[in-house]
């Protein structure tokens, strides 16, 4: 098993703080998750112990709505721009740069976003890809990368409440028996 990483941003229906929130997590084994509020909603940071990424995420969304709230997204985000991609690959900006302009290596991933403006968007998919292909990201990192992505555009909700369908089924079952 390994420890995982990541922050879910969640909403609720405005009965729960911070603390109350914190505790709920605990109470339904989410002992591996720091809550704080920001702009509206709440960023729970996890640790979570698993075999894969997608189950660690997968177990800590099903956290947060046992504890009452609602997982919107996870970050760090799909999208990413030159910045970030220096600060997650621990590549220079200026390597970075040279990358995306074309100036070093051959086929860097084209932005997905803002493309017209000064500061686009790239998909970490495509760039996590580039770089494995490249060796200089394991390929764990684009593993996650996928899951994520698929989590952001609305697969992880649905996840979640398919495998809380099924656990339920068995809960039935059991129950009758």
């Amino acid at each position: 098993m390994s420890v995982h990483s990541f922050t879910l941003i969640a909403e609720d229906d405005g009965e729960l703080d911070v603390e109350a929130l914190a505790e709920r997590l605990f109470e339904v084994g989410g002992d591996d998750a720091t809550v704080s509020a920001r702009r509206g909603l709440y960023r729970i940071d996890f640790d979570r112990e698993a075999k894969t990424f997608l189950r660690a995420l997968v177990s800590a969304a099903q956290d947060v709505q046992r504890a009452g709230a609602t997982p919107i997204h996870v970050e760090p985000y799909h999208l990413v721009n030159l910045a970030e991609i220096a600060e997650r690959t621990g590549i220079t900006r200026a390597a970075v740069w040279h990358y995306a302009s074309g100036v070093r290596g051959d086929g860097f991933p084209p932005p997905v976003a803002r493309v017209t403006t000064d500061s686009p968007l790239w998909d970490w998919v495509d760039v996590s890809r580039w770089l494995w292909q490249r060796g200089q990201l394991p390929r764990d990192a684009v593993t996650q990368a996928r899951v994520v992505r698929l989590a952001n555009i609305g697969k992880l909700r649905d996840h979640v409440q398919q495998r809380q369908r099924v656990i339920d089924r068995l809960k039935l079952h059991d129950a009758a028996e």
